[in-house]
């Protein structure tokens, strides 16, 4: 058989202890698909097993003069994988050939997944960069800087590339920690006078390091200086790092130069607040989540009143669903106003769509026509108007703007310069956009 002739094979070329422990207990099958299937006893021995012994067993299979078969590891029917642990510091079992330093991780949120997080325009890159480095891809390169406002799914991102390593590669040195715990560390270490062991831990004894607001280290010049010296170490070694931060490296005060440089060296992105259709997405997924019943129009409603932090969207959900609950009822509008002005404040944030309707109610005119095809000057002004508006009072991104115009975003950059033309060169238009603008800020703000 096959997999008999690659153990012999591997045999003559492992170590007796590493051959015994990690390949005799596996066993072979070869399938009529050209695929060889190992299977493992759990998912740690298949990660473990991928990472140390493919290579060595795609050679054996050239040396076998069977290039042509591909190699599918599985675990054994009926065993258990083992699972990350979510509430305390992940630690790897300690077996011969593994690693002897162990991981050092914050308690990881166990929804913040790749699976769970809703990509879209606003954080596509930084999603693929922190997919990149939790798969090992040399793609964007070694370092990653998330630069994101509260809310908007930094922490989801790196507890997710925590998530996927743990999962996938649990033998590596991962170490996951706010700027603040990396300050608290050095601060014991100095009094503790083991400096030698934190300088270990980040410069030897480290595959992947997370760190979480490193605007905190602002005049923390010490601190600088160590993760600085830790950097460089990792950073030649091909290390993987990933920093947030509310402001990007040259905008944190009080940090010295080299430190600001060394957060500058990788790819810098930012994650910007969801646009519309993204919110959208979001709160139908938390919604089936929470298995709340909500219809669309009451998605499509929810997305256009609470913009940017989507803390705020977990906190209105979490509260029509215990509603819901008390009451034995599904959700109504006047159920969720009612939460929104709780969570969001009783003022209603307007939205393109709010200020259309408004203008259409102000010239005479139907919704309709205002998002028909139609150039007459009675619709295109009042059209106009609308979206110079909308950029004025939302911040919403202009394609999303023009999606309340069936219109795409081109168009509303020209009604927006058609507007501000006309208000510097006509004074009836000028008095009358003010007229209007003073109208929508009465009403709604």
């Amino acid at each position: 058989m096959l997999w008999h002739k690659i153990k012999e094979i591997l045999a003559e070329k492992l170590p007796e202890s590493a051959y015994s422990l990690w390949i005799n207990p596996l066993s072979g099958k070869e399938n009529d698909n050209c695929t060889l299937e190992v299977a493992c006893p759990d998912t740690f021995s298949c990660s473990w097993v991928t990472e140390k012994y493919l290579g060595t067993m795609q050679e054996a299979l050239r040396q076998a003069g069977r290039n042509d078969v591909q190699i599918v590891f599985r675990t054994k029917a009926g065993s258990r994988s083992p699972q990350p642990l979510l509430d305390a510091p992940y630690e790897p079992v300690r077996l011969p050939d593994m690693p002897k330093a162990k991981s050092s991780i914050r308690t990881l949120h166990p929804r913040f997944t790749f699976d769970e997080f809703i990509v879209g325009s606003s954080n596509i890159m930084a999603h693929s960069a922190c997919a990149d480095i939790a798969m090992n891809d040399s793609t964007i390169g070694s370092c990653v800087y998330l630069k994101a406002g509260t809310g908007l799914g930094k922490s989801h991102l790196t507890h997710a590339v925590a998530h996927h390593i743990i999962g996938h590669k649990p033998a590596t040195r991962l170490n996951y920690l706010t700027a603040q715990q990396l300050t608290a560390e050095m601060v014991k270490n100095i009094k503790n006078n083991t400096m030698n062991h934190f300088k270990d831990k980040y410069h030897k004894q480290c595959d992947v390091l997370l760190i979480e607001d490193v605007h905190t280290l602002a005049g923390r010049l010490k601190t600088q200086a160590e993760l600085s010296e830790a950097l460089d170490i990792l950073l030649e070694n091909g290390k993987k790092i990933i920093f947030t931060s509310s402001l990007g490296p040259r905008e944190i005060p009080d940090i010295d130069s080299g430190i600001r440089s060394r957060l500058s060296s990788g790819i810098i992105t930012t994650i910007n607040p969801p646009s519309l259709e993204t919110r959208i997405k979001i709160i139908r997924r938390k919604a089936e989540i929470s298995s709340l019943d909500l219809n669309e129009e009451h998605i499509v409603y929810l997305a256009e009143n609470i913009k940017g932090d989507i803390r705020q969207v977990e906190s209105t959900i979490i509260s029509l669903k215990a509603q819901c609950a008390l009451m034995k009822t599904a959700p109504d509008f006047t159920m969720i106003k009612e939460t929104l002005a709780n969570i969001i404040g009783n003022s209603r944030q307007l939205s393109p769509m709010v200020i259309r309707d408004f203008i259409a109610t102000q010239f005479k005119v139907d919704v309709a026509e205002l998002q028909s095809k139609s150039r007459k000057q009675t619709l295109a002004f009042p059209r106009q108007i609308a979206m110079y508006l909308s950029r004025k009072y939302t911040d919403m991104p202009l394609a999303d703007i023009g999606k309340a115009f069936n219109r795409d975003h081109s168009t509303v950059v020209h009604a927006i310069r058609v507007i501000t033309d006309k208000q510097i060169r006509n004074t009836s238009v000028r008095k009358q956009v003010e007229f209007l603008a003073d109208r929508l800020e009465k009403k709604f703000l």
